[in-house]
């Protein structure tokens, strides 16, 4: 396969996504990494890789590809090997939903973006953030666990008994609602999936304190 370049950044959860998909995959990759915090991927040099400015960002060959979930599917099209979506259409728009109320309901409410533009312009102090944070984790994180404890579907992972896309995006959102220190004990289809995944070396290398980027 051709030499792929991931451009990302250590705690970017979309980065984190990827990463781990990556990693499931068993394809090769280099990183690039920018810190958002001084505003490295805003560079000219980046922008003209990708003209919104965000992260992640896959390089290969020629090609750049953007967007976390147009990049996991494309990675997931190169081979039909160590598949992370079903094939099944009821399957497929299953762990779908899943995917999207993470990175359609969760993420935008809670990205970098959001939480800087929460303390710099609206002048939220951190303790005004947390609560934006912890409201935003409980509403999604209620339903997303409903789904998860009721469905038959769910196994090991949140589909079946093989980890897919889904839980690439499910354990970099739980990493940040740790972070933020939000109670996840309401959550315990949630948390013992995540702990499954995070048990298997291919997500904990995506980890983001194992980057080499990572500022502890």
């Amino acid at each position: 396969m051709s030499d792929i370049i991931l451009h990302g950044m250590w705690r970017s959860s979309a980065s984190y996504r990827v990463r781990i998909a990556l990693n499931l995959k068993g394809i090769d990759y280099e990183q690039k990494n920018y810190r958002l915090t001084h505003d490295e991927h805003k560079t000219e040099e980046f922008l003209a890789k990708n003209p919104q400015g965000l992260i992640p960002a896959l390089e290969i060959d020629d090609k750049i590809v953007t967007q976390s979930t147009a990049i996991i599917e494309y990675l997931d099209s190169l081979s039909s090997e160590k598949p992370l979506l079903p094939t099944d259409p009821d399957e497929r728009a299953r762990v779908q939903s899943i995917v999207f109320a993470i990175a359609c309901e969760i993420h935008p409410l809670l990205n970098l973006r959001i939480l800087r533009y929460l303390k710099n312009d609206l002048e939220q102090d951190q303790d005004g953030v947390n609560v934006w944070y912890h409201h935003w984790i409980r509403e999604e994180f209620t339903a997303l666990e409903h789904k998860l404890s009721s469905d038959a579907e769910t196994g090991d992972f949140c589909h079946g008994d093989t980890p897919g896309i889904a839980d690439c995006y499910l354990v970099p959102q739980v990493y940040n609602a740790n972070r933020f220190k939000c109670d996840l004990t309401p959550y315990p289809t949630i948390r013992r999936i995540n702990d499954t995944c995070l048990a298997m070396e291919a997500f904990e290398r995506a980890i983001p304190e194992n980057q080499p980027d990572a500022v502890i």
